[in-house]
């Protein structure tokens, strides 16, 4: 059987639909037999994920996802295999889900001044450590605001759309700095979805340790573009599939993977079984 790990997933810690042991369950279910869940600005689904992947007998790697800033644009960091008692990485989740909750906050006062009321009681009601713009979106649809979320995001919620909050930001460099101090590896995510060419060669000239490669449905000529990258500066090469469940059903599960020597290399010192 080939070895295959999906490193870029989520639970209903963040913006998923399944909770941990779920997602676990789906991964034996695929054939899977890697996995890092990277929920946005939290680790709680690990303290469920870690039982139910020993049971399934799936190698599971410490993973999150944060939202960063460079000079105005929006950059997502994967941090990779990383200790989860490191105080100062917990403290940083909290940071951004303070940051995330004052976004939402200021997305919903738009909302409402487009006659499109959410109040916070029916966000905050909803299942998940971090609640973030996925969410608002499904109550968007459930209210029949919109009729999917995909429209919800282009029309309202999308970055520099209608409805739009950027949230005070942290910077890139913050964010690398935070998760080398936990003793982890940062890597760019699904870098073909920044547009700015100035942007990518700003970030290429950072200290990140590695790139995603292989991402969703990516077409494989982008992929082999980020691969030469990779190789180029000698970084390590993640990859997954964004998998969020019945909010994006379009990328399931495995759709993207690694293979056991990529995975291997990311997770040295935080694999867990």
């Amino acid at each position: 059987m080939i070895f295959q790990a999906d490193l870029h997933c989520h639970t209903t810690c963040s913006d998923g639909s399944l909770t941990p042991v779920q997602l676990i369950e789906l991964a034996k279910k695929k054939g899977l037999q890697g996995l890092s869940i990277t929920d946005h600005d939290t680790i709680a689904a690990y303290e469920s994920a870690i039982p139910a992947a020993k049971s399934a007998g799936i190698l599971l790697g410490t993973g999150v996802e944060f939202s960063a800033d460079f000079e105005g644009t929006s950059v997502h960091i994967l941090g990779y295999d990383f200790l989860l008692t490191n105080e100062e990485l917990r403290a940083f989740c909290l940071a951004h889900q303070k940051r995330r909750q004052e976004r939402n906050s200021a997305i919903l006062m738009k909302l409402k001044q487009q006659k499109m009321p959410i109040e916070e009681e029916e966000l905050e009601a909803l299942t998940g450590t971090t609640i973030g713009r996925p969410h608002i979106a499904y109550l968007m649809l459930q209210k029949k605001y919109v009729s999917s979320i995909k429209e919800a995001f282009h029309l309202y919620l999308g970055e520099g759309k209608l409805c739009y909050a950027p949230g005070l930001p942290f910077t890139v460099q913050q964010t690398i700095d935070l998760i080398h101090k936990a003793e982890g590896k940062a890597f760019i995510a699904h870098p073909h979805l920044i547009n700015d060419s100035k942007v990518i060669l700003a970030l290429l000239k950072m200290n990140f340790d590695g790139i995603e490669c292989y991402y969703a449905r990516c077409a494989l000529e982008k992929e082999r573009r980020w691969l030469k990258i990779a190789k180029k500066y000698n970084w390590l090469i993640s990859g997954g599939s964004d998998y969020h469940g019945d909010l994006r059903p379009y990328s399931p599960l495995g759709c993207s993977w690694v293979d056991r020597s990529h995975f291997l290399q990311i997770f040295t010192s935080s694999l867990l079984l």
